[in-house]
Formats: C-alpha cells, sequence, structure tokens
C-alpha cells in the first residue's frame, strides 16, 4: 500500500489571487522577514532557485499561531 501526499505549493501570485485577503506587498514583506517573525521556522516557505513557493496549510497552521501569540 502506498501513501499519497498531497503538496499545495503556490507561488506568491497564486496565493494572493486565491486568497485576496492578503497583499502582493504585504506577504512578500512576510517572506522577507521570515526569519525574525517566525515564519521560516514553520517551513510554510520554500525556495528553489528563485522561485519561492508557500505551502498553503503551513503558511494558515503560522497564521493562526500568530493570532494565538497576541491574545
Amino acid at each position: 500500500m502506498t501513501t499519497q501526499t498531497a503538496w499545495a505549493y503556490l507561488t506568491v501570485t497564486q496565493f494572493i489571487q486565491k486568497n485576496p485577503a492578503f497583499t502582493t506587498g504585504g506577504l512578500r514583506a512576510l517572506i522577507f522577514n521570515e526569519h525574525t517573525n517566525g515564519l521560516a521556522k514553520s517551513g510554510a516557505v520554500v525556495r528553489i532557485g528563485r522561485k519561492v513557493l508557500i505551502d498553503e496549510s503551513k503558511f494558515f497552521t503560522w497564521v493562526e499561531s500568530q493570532n494565538k501569540a497576541v491574545a
């Protein structure tokens, strides 16, 4: 029996189109500061050369953790 994993990587543009609550500049700022805001530890941002891909499920898990940290 084989296990299949569904990867949900999106480019910044695809992510913005799918999630209009985020702006291009806002998302790029989060990615630029990923080492200081904890996004890097979440594993939500993957780089292949110059291409930046976002794992949507890990990104929103990180967003929820940010919400809990403030509360």
